[in-house]
């Protein structure tokens, strides 16, 4: 098996700056959703509807 190229200083230096800022960022602060649905995010597993009624967010 032939190992990979290498990458270039430069290239590794702009992952090396990439990991830096992902370990730095931090999410924006929410304030809590006050009455929201309880359970798993809707957009996230594809649930768009509550009791059998489509809900609109």
């Amino acid at each position: 098996m032939t190992d990979a190229p290498q990458l270039p200083p430069a290239a590794l230096r702009a992952l090396a700056e990439a990991e830096e800022r992902r370990r730095a960022a931090t999410g924006p602060a929410l304030p809590p959703e006050l009455g929201g649905r309880d359970g798993p995010e809707p957009v996230r597993y594809g649930d768009w509807e509550k009791k059998g009624i489509a809900i609109d967010f």
